[in-house]
Order: structure tokens, then sequence, then C-alpha cells
């Protein structure tokens, strides 16, 4: 990823982004929590993709080149945190679960942004860090592969998320034994080949149904077999169906 723009205090405030805009790279040199009131947003970093509906938010440390993407009409709330100020101790881009509390303080801090640190503003800020500690982490991370293999078999399957194929069928497109494939996705990515589809599916599907795809063509486009069984790893993931999938 190219940088292009370079802040060294990440703003606290609100800012809508039509469905497909983006914010080109850059980064800050304080940390971020970037959440969607409505839509989903998707952050990149060279590291891979993270996305967020509105049951999560994305937090970005410090000194981390991002771009963001909207995937529907965004309403996206945008908090900076000083580099001392790390209420999880994380070093890399994680989503992490929001609260129906946490969301109406992000957007109750976000409303205001007035610089200015008053009494009744600093409670609030207290408060949402509080929240901040207690938000579990969300495996919501579609990692990117370096190795040139891994870019080719990952190529296919982002190009069509519903692509079936086995690793043995796709190693044989690519000229690699599904063992070969095997070994480098848990060792360039940190999960088996599995685990990344249903990453890749799960971010398709927010995509999706962020631009109000009905939920079983979203399950035929994402390589689900049935909308049920969409619908059960989108519930076991999320906490709630993609019927009411948050927009």
């Amino acid at each position: 990823m190219t940088e292009v723009r370079h802040s060294a205090v990440a703003p606290t405030r609100t800012r809508r982004l039509r469905a497909g805009g983006e914010i080109d790279a850059h980064r800050h040199d304080d940390h971020q929590i970037i959440y969607a009131g409505r839509g989903v947003v998707a952050v990149t970093t060279d590291a891979g993709s993270w996305v967020a509906p509105g049951t999560r938010a994305i937090w970005v440390p410090a000194g981390t080149v991002h771009a963001h993407r909207a995937h529907g009409d965004l309403d996206l709330h945008l908090i900076g945190l000083p580099a001392t100020d790390n209420p999880l101790g994380l070093r890399a881009p994680t989503v992490l679960s929001v609260s129906p509390l946490l969301r109406e303080l992000i957007i109750a801090y976000t409303r205001d942004e007035d610089a200015a640190e008053r009494p009744e503003r600093a409670r609030l800020r207290a408060v949402l860090l509080d929240q901040l500690r207690t938000s579990p982490e969300q495996p919501l991370h579609v990692p990117a592969p370096t190795e040139p293999l891994l870019r080719t078999v990952c190529a296919i399957l982002a190009a069509d998320p519903g692509d079936d194929r086995t690793l043995a069928e796709l190693g044989r497109a690519v000229g690699a034994s599904d063992r070969t494939l095997s070994r480098l996705f848990r060792r360039d990515l940190g999960m088996t080949f599995p685990q990344w589809r249903t990453q890749l599916r799960l971010h398709h599907a927010l995509v999706l149904l962020a631009d109000r795809t009905p939920v079983t063509t979203v399950a035929h486009q994402c390589g689900w077999s049935s909308a049920s069984a969409f619908i059960d790893v989108f519930r076991r993931t999320f906490g709630h169906t993609p019927g009411v999938h948050p927009s």
C-alpha cells in the first residue's frame, strides 16, 4: 500500500461516505477507533483487510498506514486516542465487539467535535474507554498473503468467493499440491485454508448485505450450500441473523 498522507492527530468526528466511497491510504501518530453507525466499513493495510458492520468497531494502532472503504451508505464515526492511551494493549488492527451502550457512547462522543475537553466530555470519554476495555476481540480479518503461490490462490477466491473447489483442485490449477498449500496457509497467514476462506466469504457477505442483496442470494454468491447454512455461520460469528444486519 502506498502511503499518501500523514496526520499527527487522528480526528474525532463523524464523516459520511456514499456507497463505494474511499479514504485513501494515510496514517496518524494517534490510535484510532473506526465505527460504522450505518453501513459497513472496511479497513485495508498491507497485512490484509478488516471489515465491520454496526455491531463491530475497528481499532487501528498509531502509525498504521490504512485506507477506508464504504459498503453501503456509511456513517463513519472516528475517535482519536493519544498513542499513550491503548486500553487493550493492541499492536495491530483488530475488530472489537460493540455493545449497544458502547455504540451510543461512540456516537455521542463523535457528535461533538469540539476539541475542548470539557468535564462532561472527559467523563464520557472515560466511560467509553472503560467499555472498550471489556470489548471482546473478533476474528474478522482477511490476511493478505505474501507467498506467490498463495497470492494466486487467494486472488482466484477473492474474485469469486463462491468458488467451491477444494484445496487439491485449486492446487492443480496453480501447480502445487494441497499439502504444500496447506502448509503455506498456516505459515504465511496463520490459519487453515477453510478458516481463511470462511473469513473471505463473511467479508464478502457483509459487503453484499450492505448493498441490500437478499440473504439467499448472498448465501449462493458466497459459496454456502444453503441459506440456512449461511445464516447459522453468520449468527455464530456476529450474534444475530443477516436478516437483522445493521444498515
